[in-house]
């Protein structure tokens, strides 16, 4: 089922089986993209919306020297664009991180759906809000956080919502990011991202091994990032229970 990771695990919202089958039906392709591909343009008119299913993707905005700024990053489950449904043009790229699997969903049967469903619309809704919750959350990181700090939360943030999609076991995910993307994320050069992951390792909160990514003390990494997972609206007892761990390879 191609919707089964969208809004899994979130406080006070179910999707009800009459729901999904019309998301499911909604979705008009689904594509396989290569890594590193932009794939919305800021500027373009758009007439359908992105949920990805694997992979990573993200949002930027370049300056006028043409330097990038990551401003989100997406995992399984999120609809990457679907704020593109009300407003048509984005104020920012969107592009593929990892190869990456998704489903086209046309912005007429998101339109359909407003108009047949309206408890599915304030799911769809509420969907939107998270992002603007991770948003507020990572001008926190930004504003508030050291170095350490950044990377920490950022860290934290993504072990919960892979834990979410199935994704993590709540101390180990594969990551599948550059160490210069980690960087442009947490705005540090990259010699500078090079000292935070030794500093994480020497305090032994942290590895990374290649793509994958070990959390030694998830609640000290937590702690020394800040980071109250409360915006992410996850039921962390229901994400955390066996039957929603995968199964990683050592």
């Amino acid at each position: 089922m191609f919707t089964e990771r969208f809004l899994r695990h979130r406080r006070g919202v179910h999707l009800e089986s009459e729901e999904r089958a019309r998301l499911e039906a909604s979705i008009s392709e689904i594509k396989t993209l290569p890594p590193r591909t932009n794939i919305v343009m800021a500027g373009d008119e758009l007439s359908q919306s992105i949920l990805l299913l694997e992979g990573f993707m993200s949002r930027y905005i370049d300056d006028r020297n043409g330097l990038r700024q990551l401003v989100a990053v997406h995992v399984p489950g999120d609809f990457v664009d679907l704020h593109a449904f009300p407003l048509k043009v984005l104020d920012h790229d969107v592009a593929t991180m990892t190869a990456a699997t998704v489903a086209i969903v046309p912005h007429s049967e998101l339109e359909a759906i407003t108009h047949d469903l309206p408890a599915l619309t304030r799911k769809l809704w509420f969907s939107t809000l998270i992002d603007a919750a991770i948003h507020r959350a990572w001008l926190f990181r930004f504003g508030r956080l050291d170095a350490v700090g950044r990377v920490a939360h950022f860290i934290s943030e993504t072990n919960v919502r892979l834990m979410s999609a199935g994704l993590s076991d709540g101390r180990r995910f594969a990551l599948g990011l550059i160490q210069s993307d980690l960087a442009e994320i947490c705005g540090l050069t990259n010699v500078h991202i090079n000292r935070v992951l030794r500093q994480l390792r020497e305090e032994r909160l942290c590895v990374f091994r290649s793509s994958l990514v070990e959390i030694l003390e998830p609640a000290k990494l937590a702690a020394r990032g800040q980071f109250d997972p409360a915006y992410l609206y996850i039921d962390l007892q229901s994400a955390e229970s066996p039957s929603s761990r995968p199964r990683l390879n050592s």
